[in-house]
């Protein structure tokens, strides 16, 4: 049976939500993408993972979405003395590249490309953020700094350079062997971490070549100036609100937000919101109205995804999250006020064939009240437009290829089937109308929209839109 609802959720996988009983369970609460969190677990821990989700998706014959998330690059700083030191607020603090243990008047920093990047003035956050450094005086390998706000510094602390444009890849030496075998497991996706520049993805798509999609997150500030281009460059973008609030400050985030949302929509790219949406539920068994209104928003402004993190990796309730969030973005989509705001934001079509077939398809799907606009598609891309329209009917997406089924599990709306080719317009109704009846997502008498492109099979080719009825 198809979701009540258009929004997508995506589970993170870890000590709680390994065990295949409550893999299931998450999937029937929910869950429609499974993230693998490369930070955390051995490789043996990702392929149990991928192989209890495959055969999930085998019993249930529903395509489901793994995203491989990497960790990036982890600046920190190195040891310090007697594993703790205070810093004082007002005091000069220097950071060098010497790995003599650190104390209340210095710390090792073992990252040139930081001192190679700094200029006076600059802010280094500390912790989180929770200790803030001005920079006085640098040069290529240490930096005098002044303490603005103070506190316990222990070892391996993180370190931020907000504003700053590092001269660092976004993929480590772990990243590309832990890439490597995220694909060679079948990843779907790739979560890639830590992107400053367009030629961070160029990078990226060098090395998947085309075994993934790639799904950029947005936790660096210098991400933003070139927004545009990434998005562009990329299959989707999550938007990265811890690492992000750390380098900004807070207030900026949710218009933020709302921005990187606006422009994935017109687009027409995946967007998803990440970290803490229902944090206070890995300990409690139901979270703060705060955080309700907060999955709430992300649905309403039309976000493809919503995602959790520790809360059904590490949590307490891990299935309860999973409801709960499936119950918040069922009753926003409920709301009448949601498709007004919804449809505050229009994408103009491209002035293409396919985009006209599917900006028309919603229009005529939402004129004659049909159940559903079914799209056929080979790569994707059909599907991609059909859900940028964000039409008032679910979209039913069957396609020839298992991967494409998967990678657009996270696309709002979309519930794909995987099925063969059609040959003739006949067989594109009579398939078209039969999965609707099977999957529950029209009855006998209802009316659907249907796109494909002819010839059919031929990929990015939509140039047909077909009114057709459902028979018992």
């Amino acid at each position: 049976m198809p979701r009540h609802r258009k929004a997508k959720i995506i589970a993170t996988m870890g000590p709680a939500s390994s065990n295949p009983t409550i893999v299931r369970a998450l999937f029937d609460a929910g869950v429609d993408v499974f993230r693998l969190n490369f930070s955390h677990g051995t490789h043996d821990d990702h392929r149990k993972n991928v192989e209890t989700i495959r055969a999930l998706e085998r019993e249930t014959t529903h395509p489901i979405g793994i995203l491989m998330d990497l960790q990036g690059p982890k600046l920190r700083v190195g040891k310090i003395a007697g594993d703790s030191v205070e810093l004082t607020a007002g005091a000069p603090f220097r950071l060098d590249l010497d790995e003599t243990p650190g104390d209340a008047r210095r710390a090792p920093l073992p990252h040139p490309e930081i001192f190679e990047a700094l200029m006076p003035g600059a802010d280094l956050l500390l912790d989180d953020g929770k200790l803030r450094l001005k920079v006085k005086e640098c040069g290529p390998d240490f930096a005098e700094t002044e303490i603005i706000t103070g506190g316990p510094l222990s070892n391996r602390k993180g370190v931020n350079v907000p504003g700053v444009v590092l001269p660092i890849s976004p993929l480590t030496d772990k990243d590309r062997k832990d890439l490597r075998i995220g694909l060679e497991l079948g990843a779907d996706w790739v979560g890639l971490s830590f992107v400053q520049r367009p030629e961070d993805v160029a990078e990226a798509r060098r090395l998947i070549a085309g075994r993934a999609a790639i799904m950029i997150k947005v936790e660096k500030p210098a991400a933003i100036t070139h927004l545009e281009r990434l998005i562009e460059m990329s299959d989707a973008v999550m938007v990265a609100r811890g690492d992000l609030g750390v380098e900004m400050p807070p207030e900026d985030v949710p218009s933020l937000q709302k921005h990187i949302i606006r422009a994935c929509r017109l687009a027409g790219k995946p967007v998803v919101v990440a970290t803490q949406m229902l944090d206070s539920m890995v300990h409690a068994p139901a979270p703060t109205r705060a955080e309700a209104s907060d999955v709430a928003t992300a649905v309403y402004d039309g976000a493809d995804a919503v995602m959790l993190s520790a809360e059904t990796a590490s949590g307490d309730y891990p299935v309860e999250t999973v409801t709960m969030m499936d119950r918040i973005a069922t009753r926003t989509e409920a709301d009448p006020l949601y498709r007004a705001v919804l449809h505050a934001l229009h994408p103009e079509p491209e002035p293409t064939a396919p985009d006209a077939i599917s900006a028309a398809a919603a229009q005529v799907a939402a004129t004659i009240n049909a159940a559903a606009i079914v799209s056929y598609t080979t790569s994707g891309s059909t599907a991609l437009r059909a859900a940028r329209e964000r039409p008032d009917v679910p979209i039913l997406v069957l396609t020839s290829k298992i991967e494409t089924a998967r990678r657009l599990a996270v696309t709002w709306g979309a519930h794909c089937v995987q099925t063969a080719d059609v040959r003739t317009f006949q067989e594109m109704v009579q398939k078209a109308c039969g999965i609707a009846l099977t999957e529950g997502i029209a009855k006998a008498g209802d009316k659907l929209i249907i796109t494909a492109g002819v010839p059919f099979g031929t990929p990015g080719a939509t140039n047909v839109l077909r009114i057709a009825w459902v028979e018992g």
